[in-house]
C-alpha cells in the first residue's frame, strides 16, 4: 500500500512555464448539447487549479462517448470547455480540431501563456486512440513537457491518451483525483477498519464474478441485491418466477455460498422481493407491485422487499467501512427505487467510511440526494470494479498494450495497481 500511495504526483514536480497535458475523464452525460451531470468536471478541478497556480500551461484532453474514430458534432467536447470556464472562473479555450492534434490545436498550444488552459477535441475522434496507436500517442506527447493522468474512469484502458503518452514523455505523474480514488478504494479493501461490509447489486452475476470471490476473502459481511440476487436465490432452490437469472452461474453461486460458510463470513441475500408482472416500459412507467416472500411463476422481482431493506440497513449500522457497487433494484423507476433508497439512507446515516463504486450506484446516490453524505463516490465504474476484483492491472496492461516502461504503467493503470486487492 505504501508504494502505491507514494507514486509521484503533481505535488512532486515543477510545472512553471511548462506545457502540461492532463488526461481527464470528461465523459459526461449530454442532453441536447447540455451537460446534465457535472460531477466528473468538478472532480477534476483540484488538479487543474493546482497546475494553474503553479504556472503551468494546462492542456486538457478526454474522450466523450463512442464516436468510433470519426468526428461527430454531438460528441464534441465544446460544451465541456464552456462549463469548465464557468466552474473555473477563467477561460478554458476549446481547440476545435477534428484531428485532435491538428493545426488549430498546435497553434492554440503555441500561443499559451503561463496559467492558461485549453481543452483538446474528443480523443476518440481518432481511431488510433482505443488501439494505443503509436502515431497518435506521439502527436499528443509532442504537445507537452509533462503528462498528468487524472482519469480514473479510464484507468483500466490501454489508450493513446494515457499509456501511449506516458511511455513517451520524460515526466509523467498522477493528479489529485486518481490519488484520492486509490486512497479510498485501496485502503477500504486492503486495510479496512472493521467490521467491513461490501454491498453488490446490479443486473448480472457474470459482471461481478471475481468481485464476489475476492470480497468474500476481504470483508466481514457481503450483501447481494439487484438482479444478480435471483441467480443466488435459484441456487438455493427457491422459486424466482420470471426474474433475471443466469443459469450458467448457478454452480458458481453455490460455490460462493459454500466459500462464505467456510470462511465464516456473512452472505446476506433477499428474504422478500418487490415483484410485478412485466418490466416497466418505458422504464419509469407507473406499475403495480407487491412485496412477497416467494415469487410466483408468472411474476418477476425488480427490487428488494421491505424486510430485506431493513436487514441490509441493519447490517450497515454496525459497520466501520462500507463499499457499495450496484443498485438494489430498477432504481430508475421511483416505484422500484425503495430498496436502493433504503440502503443509501443507511449509508448516509452511518458513521462508517462509505465508498460508492461509480457507475449506476454513483448515479443512484447522487440522483436520490445522498451524494454529499458519502465519504467518497468513485468517478469510474469499470475501474472501481477492477480494483474490487483484485485484478493485477500492470500485467493486464502490458499484455494489452505492450507497454513496458515503469513510468507508463505507474502513471495510468490504477496508479500502477501494485495494489492487488
Amino acid at each position: 500500500m505504501s508504494s502505491l500511495l507514494n507514486k509521484k504526483s503533481i505535488d512532486d514536480i515543477d510545472v512553471k512555464g511548462k506545457k502540461v497535458l492532463v488526461r481527464c475523464d470528461f465523459n459526461v452525460p449530454l442532453k441536447n448539447g447540455v451537460i446534465t451531470d457535472t460531477n466528473r468536471l468538478t472532480a477534476a478541478l483540484p488538479t487543474i487549479k493546482k497546475l494553474i497556480a503553479d504556472g503551468g500551461k494546462i492542456i486538457l484532453c478526454s474522450h466523450l462517448g463512442k464516436p468510433k474514430g470519426e468526428p461527430k458534432p454531438e460528441l464534441s467536447l465544446a460544451p465541456v470547455a464552456a462549463k469548465l470556464t464557468e466552474l473555473l472562473g477563467q477561460e478554458v479555450k476549446f481547440a476545435a480540431d477534428n484531428e485532435v492534434v491538428g493545426p488549430n490545436a498546435k497553434a492554440a498550444v503555441e500561443a499559451m501563456k503561463d496559467g492558461d488552459v485549453i481543452l483538446l477535441e474528443n480523443t476518440r475522434y481518432r481511431k488510433e486512440e482505443t488501439k494505443n496507436g503509436e502515431e497518435f500517442s506521439k502527436e499528443l506527447a509532442s504537445l507537452c513537457d509533462v503528462f498528468v493522468n487524472d482519469a480514473f474512469g479510464t484507468a483500466h484502458r490501454a489508450h493513446c491518451s494515457n499509456v501511449g503518452v506516458a511511455s513517451i514523455v520524460d515526466t509523467a505523474v498522477v493528479g489529485y483525483l486518481i490519488q484520492k480514488e486509490i486512497q479510498f478504494l485501496g485502503n477500504a479493501v486492503e486495510n479496512p477498519v472493521r467490521p467491513f461490509v461490501a454491498i453488490l447489486g446490479g443486473a448480472k452475476v457474470a459482471d461481478k464474478l471475481n468481485v464476489i470471490s475476492n470480497l468474500l476473502e476481504k470483508c466481514d459481511t457481503l450483501i447481494i441485491g439487484g438482479g444478480m440476487a435471483y441467480t443466488f436465490l435459484k441456487a438455493q432452490g427457491k422459486e424466482v418466477g420470471k426474474s433475471l437469472v443466469d443459469d450458467s452461474k448457478i454452480d458458481y453461486c453455490k460455490e460462493m455460498m459454500d466459500k462464505a460458510e467456510k470462511l465464516g463470513k456473512k452472505l446476506l441475500l433477499p428474504i422478500d422481493t418487490t415483484i410485478t408482472k412485466d418490466f416497466p416500459d418505458p422504464i419509469d412507467a407507473p406499475i403495480d407491485v407487491t412485496v412477497v416472500d416467494t415469487i410466483p411463476a408468472d411474476m418477476q422481482g425488480l427490487d428488494i422487499g421491505t424486510k430485506t431493506a431493513e436487514l441490509y440497513a441493519d447490517a450497515v449500522k454496525s459497520a466501520k467501512t462500507v463499499v457499495w457497487n450496484g443498485p438494489m433494484g430498477v432504481f430508475e423507476n421511483p416505484i422500484l427505487a425503495k430498496g436502493t433508497i433504503a440502503v443509501a439512507k443507511a449509508l448516509a446515516e452511518t458513521e462508517a467510511t462509505t465508498i460508492i463504486g461509480g457507475g449506476d450506484s454513483a448515479a443512484a446516490v447522487n440522483n436520490l440526494g445522498f451524494g454529499d453524505k458519502m465519504s467518497h463516490i468513485s468517478t469510474g465504474g469499470g475501474a472501481s470494479l477492477e480494483f474490487l476484483e483484485g485484478k493485477p492491472q500492470r500485467e493486464i496492461i502490458k499484455k494489452e498494450s505492450g507497454a513496458d516502461s515503469v513510468q507508463a504503467l505507474d502513471c495510468f493503470s490504477g496508479v500502477g495497481s501494485v495494489l492487488l486487492i
